[in-house]
């Protein structure tokens, strides 16, 4: 699920995926890794509105999301514990 600034909530198919293969080609979070996500969230049938406004949004929320998943796998490569 992709939350926006103000608590709605999208589903979009494929997200996980596609923020694992951007991590596995080592890029950064950045304005252009956001529209390659949305690319492929497009490519995987996911509808994003064509607005300008809603994209710069879904850009925003996507970026976010993947400066999160990106934090997490670096905190947890080097010393990963198990439970």
């Amino acid at each position: 699920m992709l939350k926006f600034f103000d608590e709605t909530e999208v589903g979009l198919i494929g997200l996980d995926d596609i923020m694992a293969e951007l991590y596995s080609e080592g890029r950064k979070p950045t304005d252009e890794t956001a529209e390659v996500i949305i690319k492929r969230l497009e490519e995987r049938n996911n509808y994003i509105p064509p607005s300008e406004r809603v994209r710069k949004e879904y850009a925003y929320a996507l970026l976010k999301e993947y400066r999160m998943y990106v934090k997490e796998r670096s905190c947890s490569g080097s010393g990963h514990e198990g439970k």
